[in-house]
């Protein structure tokens, strides 16, 4: 399997993927957020009689919640996402003493037919935007961390820190390619990030990089056990090696998250969809990207590539 004469087709593929995300990232809006982001209401709700998700709508949209996402979970059960609402004032032993928005949801759920709220969370905007920062600033500290433990792990190799850049370069691709995925399907389908899409673009990246690194390794083996061969011959080599495990383990973790999908519940479904396509992508890039960019960046390609950029080659001019 002589991957490596190839690189530039998987570049390009992995290039048109990255394009196309970034444009639906562009193009508002870029993510559909859960209320673990935007702040709101959720409510799961069990009725004594049959209602329909299109009345729930209705009865909601009447006291001035048009927004209101309803999901029905079987057995008469709902769960409900609504905007920010004004919550009730109640007294130290729980009993309302002024009536606002939140009153008005119960009460006209109840009209429906003897709604019973088990649970009722509530997220205010700015705890929203906390979130979104610390999930960005966990992603961007992992890919440092990442960089850092894979140069310093491959550091009796020849230029291990092509080793720690690849790795990185190959997790941002699966990030952009996860959120892009995400972003079409919350134009598409209304699919929403909460935390539990945090937790699984994080556990991609633990993936990408694990897949990644059993490559690596083997290239190290490689380069040791053949003195003086070409770069390109080695990885060829090593992903002859791996790809039987890579594509092993991938396939059995998309059966167990395919049954989970089939029968868990729709909380945690948002972790299960990044789970799948980072499981898909990630054993990608751990073979066609990561590997094939210490090839391009051993025979100067990439040097090449950035030479080629316009506006950098004029830098360099002036420079000079």
């Amino acid at each position: 399997m002589g991957i490596v004469r190839y690189r530039k087709w998987f570049f390009l593929f992995s290039g048109l993927l990255v394009l196309a995300s970034l444009v639906t990232l562009f193009w508002p809006p870029a993510l559909k957020p859960g209320i673990d982001f935007s702040g709101g209401a959720a409510l799961t709700v069990d009725f004594d009689q049959p209602v329909t998700g299109a009345q729930i709508s209705a009865a909601l949209d009447r006291i001035g919640h048009p927004e209101a996402i309803v999901q029905a979970g079987g057995n008469n059960r709902f769960f409900i996402r609504l905007g920010t609402l004004a919550l009730d004032e109640r007294d130290d032993e729980g009993n309302v003493v002024v009536a606002r928005d939140e009153t008005l949801v119960r009460e006209a759920l109840d009209g429906l037919g003897g709604a019973k709220i088990g649970a009722f969370d509530f997220v205010s905007g700015v705890i929203g935007a906390e979130n979104v920062r610390n999930a960005t600033v966990a992603v961007i500290v992992a890919s440092f961390v990442i960089l850092l433990y894979v140069t310093w792990a491959f550091r009796r190799v020849p230029s291990p820190f092509r080793y720690g850049t690849a790795a990185v370069i190959a997790l941002a691709h699966d990030v952009l390619i996860v959120l892009g995925v995400f972003s079409i399907l919350g134009k598409l389908v209304d699919l929403e990030v909460n935390a539990m899409f945090i937790t699984g673009v994080l556990a991609t990246i633990g993936y990408s990089v694990n897949d990644t690194i059993v490559v690596f390794d083997r290239v190290r083996e490689n380069v040791a056990r053949y003195p003086g061969a070409a770069i390109a011959e080695l990885v060829n080599l090593s992903v002859r090696e791996t790809v039987g495990r890579s594509l092993n383990t991938s396939i059995t973790l998309l059966v167990v998250v395919t049954t989970l999908l089939l029968f868990a519940g729709p909380s945690i479904r948002p972790l299960l969809y990044v789970l799948m396509t980072g499981v898909i992508v990630g054993t990608y890039s751990s073979i066609f990207i990561a590997s094939l960019t210490l090839v391009a960046w051993e025979q100067g390609e990439i040097g090449d590539a950035f030479r080629r950029i316009p506006l950098l080659g004029r830098l360099r001019r002036a420079r000079a």
